[in-house]
């Protein structure tokens, strides 16, 4: 597949299906309306509207390179955060390994910009889902898929598909450990997890590969239950090197990609600090080992969910991420002194997890910015938003809130095409996104 798809969603035509575009861009193409260069506030923008850092992302997008360069891991980040492909090829410019998925469609949209390696965090029982992964599979030598198994049934299925399709290459999995009792998906014991791999080792149409696992997911987490489960994990990958579970890896299997490691992969995007530290101390196995980091939401970060558990509020000397979104509105209501309405809500902010967070004011009269001093977003409706305002807080009618948004992967969902805007307000490009 092409290296440069993305590319292609530059010649998409504007028009009246994604929100917030001037009504003059109408039949500009996406990269003729970026050329033009146009100022997010007086460049016929209409509100609500949301913003990506241009120098956020670029800066968050360096700084998880260089932290997975230092601690020796793969990163393959879960692209269901932005679901953007420009973004994917930013990452994989910036040395990611692959991208993760989680469901069968969104590998779908990554295979169709160009994506030739995709971890999908899931098992995959669905009959045509697998069907169509057989056929990428033997049509691009290349491409390379590996997803969880997590049941003996779960096996019996993918196998009758894939065998059902004629599949002529095997397709790599891993064995899920869960993270707990009353955890999300995922093998609970070790004998369950050996009894997963000795079906794989039955099912010619899978070939076992590695260990994988989500410890977002430990009950009560903290920094020492989720180092527990990790070694649990590593232990798992070493116990199924020494039966012999790997001996495939590394052999022909007709991919043509190269791979020959042993995949142990965990991380979110709360807790890879423990990730990096615990498969640090994997020891030397019967072949290579790829450490796969698989954290999404660090392109964007927030203001909320990520801020406040990213990892480098425990390790500052790593570095910091930035909050690359923003989402501007106008006032339209100021019904009394202790409270306003702007025109975002839930159709166009994410809320599952914190409320925005209102940060500035832009005066509608000057132009200028100001700190939100005393302006709180105290619930959202389908439209609005409703504003507390405390007394003498700064607030008219045409004003414009600019508010910070947590958990990333419910505010790009709300948004198809997004303006990557300087720090000046300049508009330099638009980000596609497929959910």
């Amino acid at each position: 597949m092409a290296a440069d798809q993305p590319g292609r969603l530059r010649h998409e035509r504007v028009d009246h299906r994604f929100k917030a575009l001037p009504p003059d861009a109408d039949g500009l193409t996406v990269a003729e309306l970026a050329a033009q260069r146009r100022d997010l506030f007086g460049g016929g923008f209409t509100t609500p509207v949301l913003a990506l850092s241009a120098e956020a992302v670029e800066h968050n997008l360096a700084l998880l390179q260089t932290y997975s360069e230092r601690h020796g891991l793969a990163f393959a980040p879960h692209g269901k955060t932005s679901m953007s492909p420009q973004l994917f090829a930013r990452q994989l410019e910036h040395g990611a390994w692959g991208i993760t998925a989680a469901v069968p469609h969104q590998a779908r949209v990554y295979r169709a910009h160009g994506i030739q390696r995709i971890f999908l965090a899931n098992e995959v029982v669905d009959a045509a889902a697998l069907r169509w992964l057989a056929g990428e599979l033997e049509r691009d030598p290349g491409f390379r898929f590996v997803c969880y198994v997590d049941s003996v049934r779960g096996v019996e299925l993918m196998n009758e598909a894939l065998t059902g399709a004629g599949a002529v290459r095997p397709l790599d999995v891993v064995v899920e450990l869960g993270a707990g009792e009353g955890a999300r998906t995922g093998v609970r014991t070790e004998a369950g997890c050996a009894a997963v791999a000795d079906a794989v080792a039955a099912a010619p149409a899978l070939r076992l590969v590695g260990v994988a696992g989500y410890e977002g997911e430990v009950p009560g987490a903290d920094g020492e239950s989720v180092r527990a489960w990790l070694r649990r994990l590593v232990a798992l990958a070493v116990s199924f090197d020494a039966e012999g579970r790997f001996r495939d890896v590394g052999t022909p299997s007709g991919h043509g990609s190269g791979e020959d490691r042993i995949i142990v992969s965990a991380g979110g995007s709360a807790w890879f600090d423990a990730v990096a530290d615990v498969l640090a101390e994997i020891p030397e196995l019967s072949r290579p080992v790829l450490r796969l980091l698989r954290s999404g939401a660090y392109v964007s970060h927030d203001d909320g969910h990520y801020r406040r558990l990213t990892p480098f509020n425990r390790v500052p000397g790593e570095g910091s991420l930035h909050s690359a979104l923003r989402l501007w509105a106008q006032v339209v209501s100021r019904p009394s002194a202790e409270q306003a309405f702007v025109n975002a809500g839930k159709r166009d902010a994410a809320y599952d997890l914190d409320l925005p967070e209102a940060q500035v004011v832009r005066d509608a009269r000057t132009g200028e910015t100001r700190p939100a001093t005393g302006i709180e977003i105290s619930g959202l409706s389908d439209q609005h938003g409703w504003v507390r305002t405390a007394p003498g807080a700064d607030l008219e009618v045409g004003d414009w809130i600019g508010m910070g948004l947590s958990h990333p992967c419910t505010s790009f969902d709300k948004w198809q095409l997004i303006p990557l805007v300087e720090a000046d307000g300049t508009v330099t490009d638009y980000l596609r996104t497929f959910f």
